[in-house]
């Protein structure tokens, strides 16, 4: 029997029939979104806010259409991002956070329903393809930015403190090499959708400067991994079935190319290896992979001190503090938008041992949804979801502002691409070539 929280679910995503009047000013909208995700917080900002009211206008006032059926019906992803906010708003309940930080953080994850809005606002594939590419255009211009920023050229629109240094535009050379790995993913994948005789050829051109950008430009050893992670499974998918436990190797093998081949990728290593062994010998950690490293030892003694509920959302600056404060009296608060820099330990620092789950039914949500698409959205989709996976692994990429944004907007327009179909076609979508 289906859940209630399933088939509210479904009954809020039914397909809507708009007057025709509002449909460009929609469409508008969803590019402005796409376009806008890693530009500047102002841009972003005002895209999720016309996103978020131009969905709750098509929910309240649009007339629906019980024969065009319900697109989102089977879909796990939508149910997930719902279960995951309620979670943490039902952790008001219980956070040992101020008001402030707790609402906060509540706000933060629910950027969440960007991916919902996404699928739910786009009806056929042809409004996604206006949207990818709104969102190709943009992220060309970034990664055209830094290229000029690199070559010492004037990028006035520049307005990161690393644009001269780090070469990033408008967000930190973290946010951005992540950022433009995966960029690079998404146009080999859907390369065979590049409209123009060159068109393909022009989608593999812009995957290649995109990752020159990432490891020989940009100093993110994040967008490095990232980088390493999606090139290995991309490497994977084009070899035949028999060869493909090599993906196994693959990430050495070009973690060690590259480090005698980049000079900013042999840097970053180098400097890793000798901030880790360093770490266990200072008494303060100063580095960054030390201060990382203390960070997750904390948010591990606050999971082990509430394994079952968390304490609650928000609550991670109030429960460092503490930590902090017993070990040294002296200790100057953080304040409450810190993060322990590690999206999975945040969550179980928050929910316990259950937030830990949650956020791998929420990915695992995703990749099952993506597995019943046609390949290449099937293949853009995973490694958008590889890209953020791995991502969390070092930085908290759905809590912070700008690269949550981004993984929002983009995952949710990438499941909204592989599932409508061309409007004289109809909305289900066949399955005849499943990813692998």
């Amino acid at each position: 029997m289906e859940s209630p929280i399933i088939r509210s679910t479904h009954e809020a995503t039914r397909t809507i029939i708009l007057p025709k009047k509002t449909i460009n000013f929609r469409l508008t909208i969803i590019c402005m979104a796409a376009a806008s995700v890693g530009l500047s917080m102002v841009i972003i900002s005002i895209s999720k806010l016309l996103l978020l009211i131009c969905g709750m206008a098509t929910l309240l006032f649009a007339q629906r259409a019980p024969e065009a059926g319900k697109p989102l019906a089977g879909m796990r992803t939508p149910v997930a991002v719902l279960v995951t906010i309620s979670a943490f708003t039902l952790s008001l309940l219980w956070t040992v956070a101020p008001q402030a930080d707790a609402l906060g953080s509540v706000a933060k994850y629910g950027k969440l329903l960007v991916i919902v809005l996404m699928m739910v606002l786009i009806r056929d594939r042809r409004e996604a393809m206006y949207a990818l590419g709104s969102f190709v255009v943009a992220q060309l211009f970034l990664v055209a930015s830094s290229w000029m920023l690199f070559a010492h050229l004037p990028v006035p629109w520049a307005t990161s403190n690393m644009a001269l240094t780090e070469y990033a535009v408008f967000s930190s050379y973290l946010d951005q090499g992540i950022i433009s790995a995966v960029f690079a993913a998404i146009c080999w994948h859907l390369r065979g959708l590049a409209p123009g005789r060159f068109g393909r050829h022009f989608a593999i051109f812009l995957a290649l400067i995109s990752l020159g950008n990432v490891f020989f430009v940009l100093s993110g050893r994040s967008g490095h991994a990232v980088a390493i992670a999606l090139l290995s499974i991309a490497i994977m998918w084009e070899l035949p079935k028999r060869y493909r436990a090599v993906v196994v190797f693959l990430p050495f093998l070009l973690a060690l190319v590259l480090f005698f081949s980049s000079t900013k990728v042999r840097e970053r290593f180098t400097l890793v290896k000798t901030e880790v062994q360093s770490y266990s010998t200072q008494v303060q950690p100063t580095t960054s992979s030390g201060v990382r490293l203390d960070l997750w030892r904390r948010a591990i003694q606050v999971m082990t001190q509430h394994p079952i509920a968390g304490s609650g959302v928000g609550s991670w600056s109030t429960e460092y503090n503490r930590l902090e404060r017993e070990q040294n009296p002296a200790h100057k608060d953080i304040d409450g938008n810190g993060n322990p820099h590690q999206e999975y330990l945040l969550w179980g620092a928050q929910l316990g041992i259950p937030g830990i789950l949650l956020i791998g039914l929420l990915m695992y949500s995703v990749l099952k949804d993506a597995m019943g698409m046609e390949k290449p959205y099937a293949r853009a989709t995973q490694s958008a979801l590889l890209a953020l996976a791995v991502a969390c692994l070092f930085n908290s990429s759905i809590y912070d502002a700008q690269i949550g944004d981004f993984f929002c907007v983009l995952i949710g327009l990438l499941l909204a691409l592989g599932f409508r179909k061309p409007a004289s076609q109809g909305m289900p979508t066949p399955q005849h070539e499943q990813a692998t």
